[in-house]
């Protein structure tokens, strides 16, 4: 057996979706996302109803798309993580999270009111539409790493540039 034998690994590479669901970091991401649908709700349902009554009558028309479209992004998100829960959980395998994933459209291209809108709205509705656009942008990018294949194994010799990242590190190991 030869040195580079003992650098190539046994096992292929870890796939990062099939970890990800499994672990603590989407369960902080699943209680911050149902956390957040819980207190928008509660919001709209509650202090945002009398806020809109408040706005002039522009006000109270964006208000109603706005809120429509801040729900609409929750739902999506709701449904995400309720689908990768699902396969945390050995409830659905990941090939069906794909199938489902046709009908929970993350939608990524949404045009938002003008920034003279904007201002118009309530501060917490405001502040909402904030935290639901950073959660949606961050599974949209956890989705894309879910969905991409399996990473393929390094194989022998055959690649050069990670036997010379062995023998750098190697020889970096040695001198200490």
């Amino acid at each position: 057996m030869s040195e580079l034998d003992f650098m190539m690994p046994e096992s292929d590479p870890i796939h990062f979706g099939r970890t990800f669901v499994n672990s603590d970091a989407f369960k902080a991401l699943f209680h911050e996302g149902m956390e957040l649908v819980e207190e928008t709700a509660s919001y709209l349902d509650g202090d945002g109803r009398e806020e809109s009554r408040k706005l002039p009558r522009q006000g109270t028309l964006i208000y109603a798309s706005e809120s429509m479209r801040l729900t609409t992004r929750l739902m999506q998100i709701a449904s995400w993580l309720l689908v990768q829960r699902a396969v945390a959980e050995g409830e659905i395998t990941p090939a069906q999270a794909q199938a489902e994933k046709n009908r929970v459209r993350l939608n990524s291209h949404t045009q938002g009111p003008s920034i003279p809108e904007f201002e118009m709205l309530p501060q917490r509705l405001k502040d909402l539409i904030g935290l639901s656009a950073r959660l949606h942008a961050r599974i949209l990018h956890l989705d894309q790493l879910i969905s991409a294949p399996a990473p393929q194994p390094v194989v022998g010799p055959d690649n050069p540039v990670a036997v010379q990242h062995w023998l750098i590190e190697r020889a970096f190991r040695d001198r200490s």
